[in-house]
């Protein structure tokens, strides 16, 4: 397990408000005063805005290697050529985030996604690993010039603190048989100031959340969540579902559906300046892989995902199962037989679809959503996604969508989701 969560008398932060309306932090003001700023030099020159905008962010970029940065070719400003995989880590490391989050040392990766974006930019699918599912790890660079042994078996999250983002890389590579040129690191302020520019995320919560441990106090209802309440909704564990990592990553899903379909009303994807806006949130708050540090290649990777329905973007978590024995008891176990259907998908560019409804322990569909039943009338059962069998896979050969594993828990931005309270 990671090390242990604050204490409620170690926090100092007000209970979260329960309704709709947050504070903004003067984080939002600095962010609307450079987008601002974007906006009269387009008056002026259009021409002009990318070139302030590069150089801006590009003075705060910090950057960290993966294997085989080096290798990687910067594409220009327009939606980056082919498929995109990027791996996306959430540390709980607290140095430098000041005294709100506790004193826990060390520096794990509590949230670990990879976003795969089809050749031909018609689908999106982003996959998490429950962190404390037991994985093989291999041998990884130690950040000091060697190399630390690859191990049979270690919960994911320790393959940050093992060997720093290109270990965490190396290992999804091993468990998925995917190339991952791009990664990026955010920490809990970075997490902040993300929510805060893109000016909040409507979330839906089905029944009372009630969390001390995270100071995450939420009614029924919706709730425009941004600044320190997204990230203690996104961090709440003893509040959700049965409590389990595997329920947080259900609601987390909840919040990522919502952020998709606000960036994409707010039209963000189709307007350069809000772009740069992100951009430059990104790179102040995170430790980007070289391959990801050009300001173009966010951008680039951004106008991917423009173009994309909403159905065809999907969040899944990798299946997995709790058990194990010994020192591990208690672990998520993988079910990999059911992972390789979603992967093998992936590596051929399939598109993937699991069965709606299908949410996992810590949502539900949204209530609002459903349809009225007719008196006397006869509901109709919704089909049952049934997998293929699976085979070797080979990059774009695959035709048509795979149909997921019941095992695999997840939904598409397009479907209306709504987090659930702890339930025991």
């Amino acid at each position: 397990m990671s090390p242990v969560e604050p204490r409620p008398h170690r926090t100092h932060r007000a209970p979260a408000v329960r309704h709709g309306h947050q504070k903004t932090s003067h984080i939002v003001a600095g962010i609307t005063k450079v987008v601002a700023v974007a906006v009269a030099v387009v008056l002026v020159s259009g021409a002009s805005v990318a070139a302030i905008a590069a150089w801006d962010v590009s003075r705060s970029i910090k950057t960290v290697a993966l294997a085989g940065d080096s290798n990687v070719v910067i594409p220009n400003i327009s939606a980056i050529e082919g498929g995109v995989n990027l791996l996306l880590v959430g540390s709980d490391s607290r140095a430098g985030q000041g005294t709100l989050y506790g004193n826990t040392d060390g520096a794990l990766n509590d949230v670990t996604m990879l976003l795969h974006i089809s050749q031909d930019h018609t689908s999106a699918t982003v996959v998490s690993f429950p962190r404390d599912m037991v994985v093989p790890v291999p041998a990884c660079p130690d950040g000091k010039g060697g190399t630390n042994s690859a191990m049979a078996a270690r919960p994911i999250n320790e393959t940050l603190s093992d060997g720093g983002l290109a270990c965490v890389q190396l290992t999804v590579e091993a468990l998925t048989g995917l190339k991952i040129p791009f990664g990026a690191e955010v920490q809990f302020n970075g997490v902040v100031e993300m929510s805060n520019a893109v000016g909040g995320v409507p979330v839906c919560v089905a029944s009372p959340i009630e969390d001390p441990y995270t100071q995450t106090y939420l009614g029924v209802g919706t709730h425009v969540l941004s600044g320190e309440d997204a990230l203690q909704f996104l961090r709440t564990r003893h509040g959700i579902g049965d409590g389990s990592d595997l329920g947080r990553i259900s609601s987390q899903q909840v919040f990522l559906s919502a952020l998709v379909r606000t960036i994409k009303s707010n039209d963000t994807l189709t307007d350069v300046t809000k772009l740069y806006g992100l951009a430059k949130a990104a790179a102040q708050n995170m430790s980007l892989s070289q391959s990801l540090a050009s300001m173009d290649t966010m951008v680039s990777i951004a106008l991917a995902l423009k173009s994309i329905p909403l159905e065809k973007i999907g969040f899944y978590a990798y299946p997995g199962t709790t058990g194990g024995e010994g020192v591990y008891s208690g672990k998520v176990q993988p079910l990999t037989r059911d992972a390789d259907v979603l992967f093998s998908a992936i590596r051929q560019d399939r598109p993937v679809s699991g069965t709606v409804g299908n949410t996992g322990v810590g949502s539900e569909v949204d209530p609002a959503t459903l349809p009225t039943a007719t008196p006397g009338a006869t509901a109709t059962p919704t089909p049952t996604a049934v997998p293929t069998p699976t085979g070797t896979a080979d990059p774009g050969t695959g035709t048509g969508s795979q149909a997921l594993p019941d095992s695999i828990k997840g939904q598409t931005a397009s479907e209306f989701t709504c987090s659930r309270g702890f339930y025991f």
